[in-house]
């Protein structure tokens, strides 16, 4: 187990180089994954079936005991990514298909890799992954919802095939997951360690397929407008979800501090764009192009997160900000070092 643990160590660590050298090769090779065009929900379903097996009762309870946060988190982050993405549409003057695939990113609930970058950048890692649990359960509802809302005038929207196809690959999963941990505990407890190497294959196969399946139109002068849309969408979501729980933290000082705050930028910037891309794949195969901002996304944010999250580390250590700082206060991490020293008997006392 130790082999398959410093295995999959090195793939989280090397993921987002990984994600970039595989879409290339799908886009020159793409015989390799179009087998897999059918498999996008099978393989959606292995990332949160995996989700479903890491989750304990605490996992729910933590949900119930700081509901404010996660509430306000989720909250956040269906309200700010749609808008961002139906903004964005309309400054980049998009249409179509395409249109709709960055709409449907938008609507997504959080991503996996924000877990990574919030304990990378020192977040409160727990209130992110509450926050990911509750915005992946209430993604089934929210997202025929809000694209009936803001992107039914770009085409049909099914909303009933979008619903089915969410709770297909979304909540029985996740379901069948927490079920088998509860039912078989501790030998599930002996395997999570593979767990991430899964997911992680799991959701470089559906990269694939969807770069496979529209390379020829990935860059393309309309596809090419949905890259930097997706890249002020992703920075915009940072922005905006840092902005938004600093004014929090005026507001309910207690709960919003400057680790919850990195938490929650990178729940509302950061995207499951494994799930946009399985859903357009599915509920708007006539429109091939609405997969594309997904795949776009896919490769952006995993790069864009690990910078911001590098970056905040190493600022933090450059300023001395204790990451149990109030609200990122330079020279906490020194007086926090001078309260633990003065509060420490001499060992004659």
């Amino acid at each position: 187990m130790q082999k398959v643990k410093a295995f999959g160590d090195w793939l989280t660590k090397w993921f987002t180089a990984i994600v970039i050298v595989w879409a290339v090769f799908n886009y020159f090779v793409p015989q390799t994954s179009l087998w897999g065009k059918s498999y996008t929900g099978y393989f959606l379903g292995v990332v949160l079936f995996g989700m479903g097996l890491t989750l304990t009762l605490d996992d729910f309870k933590r949900i119930l005991t700081q509901p404010l946060m996660v509430i306000v988190g989720t909250v956040a982050h269906f309200v700010i990514m749609p808008l961002v993405a139906v903004l964005l549409c309309w400054i980049f003057h998009l249409d179509g298909a395409l249109a709709v695939g960055v709409i449907l990113v938008g609507c997504c609930p959080s991503g996996t890799s924000s877990n990574v970058m919030s304990y990378l950048s020192r977040g409160d890692v727990a209130l992110d992954v509450s926050i990911g649990i509750l915005s992946t359960l209430c993604a089934p509802f929210m997202i025929p919802l809000l694209m009936q809302w803001l992107a039914s005038q770009y085409v049909t929207v099914p909303a009933q095939s979008l619903f089915l196809n969410a709770v297909k690959v979304v909540l029985f999963p996740i379901a069948l997951g927490v079920i088998c941990h509860a039912i078989f505990k501790e030998k599930i407890e002996k395997v999570t360690v593979a767990l991430p190497i899964v997911s992680q294959v799991a959701i470089l196969l559906i990269i694939g397929v969807v770069v496979a399946a529209n390379g020829p139109k990935l860059f393309v002068a309309s596809s090419l407008l949905a890259i930097p849309v997706v890249i002020l969408h992703n920075l915009c979501g940072y922005a905006l979800g840092f902005g938004f729980s600093k004014l929090m933290y005026k507001v309910y000082p207690k709960g919003f501090r400057y680790a919850q705050q990195k938490a929650i930028t990178f729940e509302v910037g950061m995207q499951d764009s494994a799930l946009g891309a399985t859903l357009a794949l599915t509920s708007f195969a006539s429109n091939p192009l609405a997969a594309v901002p997904s795949t776009f996304f896919s490769v952006w944010h995993n790069i864009s997160g690990s910078v911001l999250s590098s970056w905040w580390r190493e600022h933090d250590d450059k300023h001395q900000i204790h990451p149990d700082s109030d609200n990122g206060e330079k020279g906490s991490a020194a007086k926090a070092h001078a309260d633990g020293a003065s509060d420490t008997k001499p060992a004659n006392a």
